[in-house]
């Protein structure tokens, strides 16, 4: 009698407490600015299986919540006022064994510093190499700084990054994965990809650095990816957002780097652009919000190129309303990514565009490209994809070309992206379309 007593009084206990967490989580999700459809997916999720629900929202749920911002400094001001300022110089890499050869090449010239933010240094012939060459930098005397994500850490040749810190080299992780409970910083990736060569020269876009991406030889299995080798006015307000991240993985203060005035005036050609970050420690969305308002402003095209297609409403809405006022509307993903389920959520959305008028474009490997073309006005490269992951919860930085030069340029990509392309948005079967629809109820969750 007494057991069963005691079970009833355990369970109730337990009821209550679960109650009370999960309408406390349920006012935090209501307080905090997110997507409506992620609102409601938490809200389901905690209101109706708050076991699986609460833990995963421990982890995951945080945003830009207030005790974030005054852990992570919010980035200063010359990172984020999108003002715009000019590149001396732009090369664009979009093929792999180019890209790696750059890389490669700036890392051995560098004579002062070299900064690197990246999701993934892989455990592989690119990985190692490059990380070879920064241990042999830093044994010079030359300051090197690596920012790791946390997230792939597996991935990481471990070895290798101890012994570039023997090397004098300084190794961080950005936001470690097992941290301690209600922390809610589990879900919040630094998805940025910078690297910066004595504060002249930079490269920004979406190679990582693994063999997917770049290597010394040609490969059919490499990725279709791009990124550019940027200098001049650009690359401070790079270091900037780097900063910002070195200091908050590393708990120290990081100076600017001190850059040699030049012999001579900037050349009228400079080509303009923006640096545009985007994440919890912005105080908006800033690359949503210009996305958003390119598809508006879109007069003759708005061409897009992404892994992963998981839109939310007010994008699926201005995609077709661009499409229905005659604008050339083009999706270019992967045939297959590296990511089934992103595959399954994107499937009926493009379906759905493609009835309204939108093209889409099925490149016959795995693109891993992030851009974005918007009539002869705006080319756009950096690390976001179209998805609610990017757009609002990760740390992203792109750069906004506004030069005709560039606009061609990415015109260009996007011809030789067509060609191994093929059109039409990807089918489903009868038992694919069902799952695909009780995935979609997950996507602002991914």
């Amino acid at each position: 009698m007494f057991g069963a007593l005691g079970w009833l009084v355990a369970h109730h206990v337990a009821t209550v407490v679960v109650a009370v967490i999960t309408a406390g989580l349920s006012a935090a999700v209501l307080g905090q600015r997110r997507p409506t459809g992620s609102a409601y997916a938490w809200l389901l999720v905690l209101l109706f299986v708050p076991y699986i629900g609460i833990p995963l929202y421990v982890v995951f749920g945080g945003r830009k919540f207030q005790h974030r911002a005054r852990s992570k400094s919010r980035l200063p001001a010359s990172a984020t006022d999108a003002a715009q300022t000019t590149a001396e110089t732009v090369a664009w890499l979009d093929d792999g064994v180019d890209a790696y050869e750059v890389f490669l090449r700036e890392i051995r010239g560098a004579k002062r510093s070299i900064r690197i933010v990246t999701f993934v240094v892989g455990n592989d012939a690119t990985g190692r190499s490059l990380v070879e060459a920064l241990i042999e930098r830093a044994a010079s005397g030359v300051e090197v700084l690596l920012l790791i994500d946390d997230f792939l850490r597996i991935h990481a040749p471990a070895s290798l990054l101890r012994k570039l810190e023997a090397s004098g080299g300084k190794v961080c992780r950005f936001m470690p994965l097992f941290h301690l409970p209600f922390r809610g910083r589990g879900n919040l990736r630094n998805h940025r990809k910078i690297a910066l060569f004595d504060g002249e020269r930079a490269i920004v876009g979406g190679m990582n650095l693994a063999n997917e991406y770049m290597g010394p030889l040609p490969s059919p299995s490499r990725w279709r990816d791009l990124s550019t080798l940027v200098s001049g006015d650009v690359v401070g307000r790079l270091d900037a957002v780097f900063r910002a991240d070195w200091e908050y993985a590393s708990k120290k203060p990081l100076a600017a780097q001190e850059v040699p005035a030049p012999a001579h005036t900037p050349a009228p050609t400079a080509v303009p652009l923006r640096v545009v970050p985007s994440g919890p420690d912005a105080p908006n969305d800033a690359i949503y919000d210009a996305i958003l308002t390119a598809i508006f402003r879109a007069e003759s095209r708005f061409w897009v190129a992404t892994p992963y297609f998981v839109p939310d409403e007010p994008l699926m809405r201005a995609l077709t309303v661009a499409a229905h006022r005659g604008i050339d509307v083009r999706i270019f993903i992967p045939a297959q990514s590296n990511h089934f389920v992103a595959d399954l959520v994107a499937g009926p959305c493009l379906r759905e565009l493609e009835v309204e008028g939108v093209r889409v474009f099925r490149y016959r490997s795995m693109l891993h490209a992030k851009t974005i073309l918007v009539d002869g006005s705006l080319a756009v490269v950096g690390s976001a994809n179209f998805d609610m992951r990017s757009l609002f919860l990760d740390y992203e930085v792109a750069l906004f070309f506004s030069g005709p030069t560039e606009i061609e340029r990415l015109a260009r990509w996007f011809e030789v992206t067509l060609e191994s392309s093929d059109a039409g948005a990807p089918q489903a079967g009868w038992s694919r379309s069902r799952v695909e629809s009780v995935v979609r109820l997950l996507a602002p969750l991914l």
